[in-house]
């Protein structure tokens, strides 16, 4: 059976760069195993599977995959699903909800300038857990010193919003360049997220590259080997969870850009809503633009 897919490169507005995602459609009779298969044979960060939704109020389902496991969520995905199934539908915009294995989603899609940009609010707000491991030893594991690790009040944390990482701020962009995961040591240290992964190191700084950037990161995927990613939703949106306890941002609403990527030549940038309310984080989402690089028939 020939089944269309798409590929999209995502929190990007330029093709090949981004983090790249491929979106199957007509899902229909593939099992998880299938589904595992062929995330491995695209062997990007994530594969998206489109499945009918449960509600009939809905748009549609997704499962997201890795190469080697399903994931209950993840931000490039939902931003790349949501704009390619409604430029498939012929649709300029739209407010819809996608189901995923963390819950329903709520995403609103828009064009402008010949763009298109997709946000979706998170269905889990980002909670603190405990981090036993040493602060020096984690900036150890990925090849810094103690004095690099951590600026203004700006601490090693735990964080999740549906996917754990450990967001490490280091004093500028000179040391988030350097930075080089030793996968020995950090599975030595770091907690799991799941039994057969680590989380993930978040690195950030408050220097940036981009005048209107907020925040400069990197995200690195333990493992062997380990890679970087190019753009992590999932991250940013735990990275919320730090940001507001180290921050402490104003009531109301507060739009940060977070450029990732431009250390492997694939610029990318998130946009991180927050909505503060009484001190507190209300709501937030994640948003970024996305576009279509190749349309192909998978025959399986």
């Amino acid at each position: 059976m020939a089944r269309n897919y798409l590929l999209y490169d995502v929190f990007t507005t330029e093709r090949l760069a981004g983090n790249p995602l491929a979106v199957v459609l007509d899902c229909d009779g593939l099992d998880t195993a299938r589904m595992q298969a062929i995330a491995r044979e695209f062997n990007l960060s994530e594969t998206v599977f489109v499945l009918p939704a449960d509600n009939p109020k809905h748009r549609n389902r997704i499962r997201i995959f890795t190469p080697d496991y399903e994931m209950p969520f993840a931000g490039h995905p939902t931003v790349g699903s949501a704009i390619a199934l409604t430029e498939l539908a012929g649709e300029a915009t739209g407010i819809f909800v996608l189901e995923e294995n963390i819950g329903p989603v709520r995403c609103a899609v828009s064009k402008h300038d010949g763009s298109t940009f997709a946000e979706f609010d998170l269905a889990k707000l980002p909670e603190p857990l405990e981090l036993k491991a040493d602060p020096e030893a984690i900036g150890a594991a990925l090849g810094l010193a103690p004095h690099e690790i951590g600026f203004e009040n700006h601490r090693v944390a735990f964080w999740s919003a549906g996917v754990p990482y450990v967001t490490i701020p280091v004093a500028g962009l000179e040391e988030a360049a350097k930075i080089r995961l030793d996968n020995q040591a950090w599975s030595e240290l770091a907690p799991r997220k799941s039994e057969w992964a680590f989380a993930s190191p978040y690195v950030y700084c408050r220097e940036t590259v981009h005048h209107d950037s907020a925040f400069h990161v990197r995200m690195i995927v333990p493992g062997t080997p380990s890679y970087e990613d190019p753009a992590t939703g999932s991250a940013a949106a735990a990275f919320a969870g730090a940001i507001m306890h180290f921050d402490a941002p104003t009531d109301g609403i507060s739009q940060l850009w977070l450029e990732q990527g431009l250390e492997m030549g694939r610029p990318s940038r998130i946009r991180l809503e927050l909505n503060v309310d009484g001190g507190n984080l209300a709501s937030a989402r994640i948003g970024g633009h996305a576009i279509k690089v190749a349309e192909g028939k998978l025959f399986v």
